[in-house]
């Protein structure tokens, strides 16, 4: 029988030398790719800014307050972003305040409730929501959706008009392309979203805890209650944050439901309007001069930077919902 040669300390060290260079190869690989995104991010920001400052010098406009957007004119521009704020930010919150309760709802029924043989075709079905395609989204809203939804509308007009979400807008609540309308569509197209997050969050719930549960005689909905969505509740606050990131830069969807021009009105439901991805879509064949594309990529800059905030706060409240 043949022994293998005992390691020497020259060996040991050659092995250790060996082996800190593939710990510092793999440190610096990984160091790179970590940082590729964020030098992309700056990059981006970078630019959207170059090319909006000219146009931002040439603005007679309150870029923050000012409701008027016109760039036909290189010598007068005159853009705000008021309104693309408003409509942005109603459409994705009231797509946020639909599909959360349904999606968290969702989760809940697929990790606790459902059998293992109906709980992975229901969340398939669920998650293929995701792989339809924008445009489909909006067809379906603007003549499926939206007709159906007329009653709704009006009745929350009529009962609920001393609100100013649910006052009278400028566009016909008959014609369907509402806010109202886009909120709804935009939270069935981030429903999978949320739903796939949580679902994975709670199911990471430990069973220890499930169990000293039960072993204390709650019933099915105080566990649920009592230990799944504590456990779940920061990664329910990023998955809705994802699905409010995106609600915030859907184009083609929202371009079709909120086809009117007209301009809004006093933050009602029931408006029409711009978002700020969408009217930068509706001008995308123009962009030939300088000045007027650097109005729309100011826009573009807003939407940015709102996305931006809008994940740093995610960040914070779900950290901050970890570490309590």
């Amino acid at each position: 029988m043949v022994k293998a040669p005992l390691a020497t300390p020259e060996l040991v060290a050659v092995d250790a030398r060996a082996a800190r260079r593939g710990d510092r190869l793999f440190k610096l690989l990984a160091s790179a790719a970590g940082s590729t995104m964020v030098v992309a991010i700056v990059l981006i920001a970078v630019f959207l800014l170059i090319r909006a400052i000219p146009s931002l010098r040439a603005n007679h406009a309150n870029f923050f307050t000012s409701a008027d957007f016109n760039t036909a004119d290189d010598e007068k521009l005159s853009f705000g972003i008021r309104d693309l704020f408003m409509v942005t930010v109603l459409s994705s919150v009231s797509a946020l305040v639909v599909a959360v309760p349904i999606a968290v709802g969702i989760a809940i029924f697929i990790t606790q409730y459902a059998p293992k043989r109906l709980s992975r075709p229901f969340g398939a079905m669920v998650d293929l929501l995701a792989a339809v395609p924008s445009i489909i989204y909006g067809l379906w809203g603007i003549f499926v959706l939206a007709p159906q939804l007329e009653p709704l509308a009006q009745a929350l007009n009529r009962n609920l008009s001393w609100l100013f979400l649910f006052k009278q807008g400028n566009v016909s609540l008959a014609g369907g392309g509402t806010i109202f309308t886009a909120g709804i569509v935009l939270a069935v197209m981030i429903l999978p979203i949320i739903s796939s997050v949580s679902r994975e969050v709670f199911r990471q719930t430990p069973l220890m805890q499930i169990e000293a549960a039960q072993a204390l005689g709650a019933t099915k909905w105080e566990v649920v209650r009592m230990t799944v969505l504590p456990f779940g509740r920061s990664g329910v606050v990023a998955a809705s944050m994802l699905g409010l990131g995106r609600a915030l830069g859907e184009t083609v969807a929202v371009l079709i439901i909120l086809r009117s021009a007209a301009k809004p009105g006093n933050w009602s439901l029931f408006d029409g309007g711009y978002t700020f991805a969408s009217k930068i879509a509706s001008a995308a064949s123009e962009f030939s001069e300088p000045l007027p594309t650097g109005a729309y990529i100011s826009a573009g800059f807003a939407l940015f930077v709102l996305t931006f905030v809008v994940n740093a706060a995610a960040r914070a409240i779900a950290g901050g919902k970890v570490n309590g």
